[in-house]
């Protein structure tokens, strides 16, 4: 299962992108509205972005053993959530 450092660098990348909000600027404790001016249409952006697991495909594992573990470590709900969004990319 992927680190809250790496949920909120996946995440961070995604607001980058999505909202031209700088990586750096992107912490925990910041809210997107109040902190750091990301407006309704880009969090609703954001959201879907991060529900079709757009953060998860760009942390594949790089190898057969990797990819077992990680599988390994997710849930079936997980497992299948994951399988979706690879067939939908």
């Amino acid at each position: 299962m992927a680190s809250t450092t790496e949920i909120l660098e996946g995440l961070a990348e995604i607001v980058n992108e999505i909202a031209g909000v700088p990586t750096e600027d992107i912490q925990l404790d910041k809210s997107f509205t109040d902190d750091l001016d990301v407006d309704s249409l880009s969090m609703v952006e954001i959201a879907t972005a991060v529900e079709e697991g757009r953060y998860i495909a760009s942390r594949r594992p790089k190898t057969v053993e990797e990819e077992a573990s990680v599988k390994a470590e997710r849930s079936p709900e997980e497992e299948a959530a994951f399988a979706q969004a690879q067939a939908e990319a």
